[in-house]
């Protein structure tokens, strides 16, 4: 971690704090309701900066936790129970009709939702998207022994994730690892088949989130390890494999399950140099190997001419952001999945603020910070929205109740819930942010 990951991540932070807080602040000044205090990071015990205009404290607090907009007459996390033991007055929030105290709770989830939007449709028109084209991967995927686990097979075409296509690498490694169905080209027939949950928590268990399958390259040698039998038998660098013991090598996962099945033999290695077809007894080791590196410069390359950039016109990016904003948002629910199942365990994958700081870049990359920005943006929009008394959702439900009802929820019933949420997400902070340190200091990120 270093200070331009740590001021991107404080930046992106910061502007989603201070806009989401708006969604609040805006409609409760317009329904005229008292706002008392505005403030970026949260301030126990002392705030780093604070001033006073009008009827509302302005501040930045010293925990980059969030933020918050306090205002008067609401049960939050102050649990002012003072000011909430007198009489309900006309600029309150507790004095407000149900509607618009709905309005002033999910004015920052919209705020969210709107600026996530906006960020995708103006990254597609003026940057495009690049990505890698699953089409382009010729000969189909080659997979890793998790991605074996998973159901996928070297040499598959993947077409589709649970009914949809699959058209870019890099949304893909992450949708099969919440999918429950992939649908694949495989030796010339289309099949389907589960995705196997022992095999996604290999994945994570291995850190191939983004690497668990791959384009196929040839067998070329890229290096030699030291004592390898293949370099003591006369193969060089750039030599290209293409047949051991008279069996055709096509790829270099072909080359790898051919030196499985031959341990400990001596096998007639065939080879193109310079595109000349030559010969080579060696023996294998008993772990299988040749002891050399394969693919390298000549597997980037392939890699690199899959690569496609796609461009939208301004009307075009408008409804290509909302899409986006709509996969982000579905993939973010897909994800708990994964996150709280017994098999895959991926609780113990999720990172805090740390782990976040860490996978941002280390030079300043204006694109990839707005693509944060966005991504982060759909979170606390959901987040913000899950039904949990301190957030957003949990005043959302007591409210919703009331329109419904008729009644309101009882003052005693909303600061009591409003105490458990408090201690339940403090704790849960507690827990991430203790994992992050733990990971930091093991070195496991």
């Amino acid at each position: 971690m270093n200070l331009i990951q740590l001021f991107q991540f404080i930046l992106s932070i910061s502007i989603l704090v201070i806009l989401h807080e708006l969604g609040h602040f805006i409609p409760a000044k317009l329904f005229k309701c008292k706002v008392e205090k505005f403030y970026l990071f949260f301030d126990p015990g002392f705030s780093i900066f604070k001033k006073k205009i009008g009827e509302t404290e302005y501040g930045i607090g010293w925990l980059p936790f969030g933020g918050y907009v306090k205002i008067a007459g609401m049960v939050d996390e102050s649990m002012d129970k003072e000011q909430l033991a007198q009489p309900a007055q006309p600029w309150e929030f507790r004095s407000k009709p149900a509607w618009q105290r709905l309005i002033i709770m999910l004015g920052g989830v919209t705020v969210n939702f709107f600026l996530a939007w906006f960020i995708y449709s103006a990254l597609s028109y003026s940057q495009g998207e690049s990505y890698h084209d699953l089409s382009k991967f010729q000969g189909g995927i080659s997979v890793s022994a998790a991605g074996e686990k998973m159901g996928l097979k070297n040499g598959d075409v993947i077409l589709k994730i649970d009914g949809k296509p699959a058209e870019r690498l890099e949304t893909s490694t992450i949708n099969l690892l919440f999918a429950n169905q992939a649908t694949v080209l495989r030796n010339g027939k289309e099949v389907s088949f589960p995705i196997n949950e022992n095999g996604v928590a290999d994945v994570l268990n291995q850190n191939e989130v983004r690497g668990y399958f791959a384009t196929r390259s040839p067998a070329v040698i890229d290096s030699f390890a030291a004592n390898s039998n293949a370099k003591i038998a006369g193969l060089m660098v750039g030599d290209k494999i293409i047949g051991i013991d008279n069996k055709k090598i096509n790829y270099t996962d072909e080359l790898s399950k051919e030196l499985e099945q031959n341990k400990n033999k001596t096998v007639s290695i065939e080879f193109l140099r310079n595109n000349v077809p030559q010969k080579a007894d060696v023996k294998v080791d008993n772990k299988g190997k040749l002891n050399v590196v394969l693919g390298g410069k000549t597997a980037q390359e392939i890699f690199e001419k899959t690569a496609t950039t796609k461009h939208y016109t301004f009307f075009e990016a408008i409804p290509r952001g909302f899409h986006r904003t709509i996969d982000v948002l579905t993939m973010q629910i897909k994800q708990f999945k994964i996150v709280f199942n017994t098999t895959t365990k991926g609780y113990k994958k999720v990172s805090g603020p740390i782990g976040i700081i860490k996978m941002m870049p280390t030079s300043i990359d204006w694109t990839a910070l707005w693509s944060f920005t966005a991504m982060f943006s759909v979170w606390l929009a959901f987040l913000n929205l899950i039904p949990i008394p301190g957030l957003d959702g949990g005043h959302v439900v007591f409210t919703l109740w009331e329109i419904i009802t008729g009644k309101p929820v009882p003052q005693k019933v909303l600061e009591n819930a409003q105490m458990i949420g408090v201690i339940f997400l403090i704790a849960l902070m507690a827990l991430i942010f203790g994992n992050d340190i733990i990971k930091w200091i093991t070195g496991k990120f």
